[in-house]
């Protein structure tokens, strides 16, 4: 037969909140808001429940029963489809994880980072209250994972789906925003810097087939907003490079750029997909030496504080990556029915495109 835990404490035999509570003559509940909630006590009866805990050697309750107990585990998860390590250095990343961290200090919630890699199982043991899916690769199981554990779902920048809220952009329509920004300059020799199409590591130029087979949501739908614009200038679409940046990142934009540009008959414009893929075409143009704008035009996107303090500044489409966090993040706090929050994306021009 099983040993069945003691009051309020843990397994394996060792001190409890009972034995805690039992020693100073007050209630376990006196005891546990010592841990839980200390504004309810005095200090001075707080620090003599910590003092007689740390000399039975109790470390408090056990934070999944205490989970279990409450019934809210005061966290929400942030699952997203690139590495830590990008979560934490990209700017625009930065921007849009600084909104959700502002929303859980004001609330006082933790919050669990869910990386690239991390599969199903991560999603479902995690102790939160809900998920914000920062993903946008397609059939994405940690999104089916969080929705089917029935908490409070947002995803952000991915496919809206009925069972979530949602918070982004008009992907494609700030694309075209952007393409037709160049077009109106005159430029006609245009090229597009793209992010990763597919998670499998491929980079290069990207044919129509390789585009139509894109499995990133938003990638997908700049692509088809720069079509758009493009083609309704006249410009056909078939005849304009597409270079896809693999492994992601400012490196990647420099060497697909360099490609680019170290041709004959280059073009006189680049579309990226990116502030960081610009900045790396920016560099690219400077090493062959051409001048921006001069002889290259070239439009971000992001508006990430990078592309003010670039040399020269960069034109692109600015996006409220901070408020996206903090509204997916406000969702997550008091859900109601299913919400669909589409922000605005502006176009800021600065001094890396001019007439051709």
């Amino acid at each position: 037969m099983k040993r069945g835990h003691r009051g309020g404490g843990r397994s394996g035999g060792g001190p409890t909140l009972a034995d805690v509570a039992a020693a100073l003559n007050v209630s376990k509940s006196t005891v546990s808001n010592a841990y839980n909630r200390p504004d309810q006590l005095s200090a001075q009866l707080r620090e003599r429940i910590m003092a007689e805990a740390g000399r039975l050697g109790y470390h408090g309750p056990d934070p999944i029963a205490a989970t279990f107990s409450r019934r809210r585990a005061g966290a929400i998860g942030l699952i997203f489809d690139d590495p830590l390590t990008f979560a934490l250095t990209d700017p625009a990343e930065v921007l849009f994880s600084t909104g959700i961290g502002e929303v859980c200090e004001q609330a006082g919630v933790g919050l669990l980072l869910i990386p690239q890699g991390s599969g199903v199982g991560l999603v479902r043991q995690a102790l939160v209250d809900g998920f914000v899916c920062h993903c946008d690769i397609d059939g994405d199981t940690r999104v089916d994972t969080a929705v089917g554990r029935g908490m409070p779902v947002v995803v952000v920048d991915g496919l809206p789906r009925p069972d979530a809220g949602y918070v982004g952009i008009n992907d494609r329509a700030a694309a075209a925003e952007a393409a037709r920004h160049l077009i109106e300059l005159g430029h006609r020799r245009i090229a597009v810097l793209a992010s990763p199409l597919r998670p499998d590591g491929r980079g290069g130029l990207a044919n129509i087939d390789r585009q139509a087979a894109a499995q990133h949501h938003v990638m997908r739908e700049r692509l088809a907003g720069y079509r758009t614009a493009l083609e309704a200038g006249g410009i056909d679409w078939a005849g304009v490079p597409v270079a896809e940046c693999s492994p992601y990142g400012r490196e990647s934009g420099y060497r697909a750029a360099a490609d680019l540009l170290d041709n004959s008959g280059p073009p006189t414009a680049l579309l990226a997909g990116s502030d960081e893929l610009a900045l790396g075409a920016l560099r690219a143009a400077a090493a062959l030496g051409l001048a921006v704008p001069g002889d290259l035009s070239i439009v971000g996107f992001d508006d990430a504080p990078p592309a003010a303090w670039a040399t020269p500044g960069l034109t692109t489409m600015r996006q409220p990556h901070r408020d996206k966090g903090r509204l997916a993040a406000e969702y997550l706090m008091a859900p109601q029915e299913r919400a669909i929050v589409t922000l605005t994306a502006d176009l800021i021009v600065r001094g890396s495109s001019a007439p051709l």
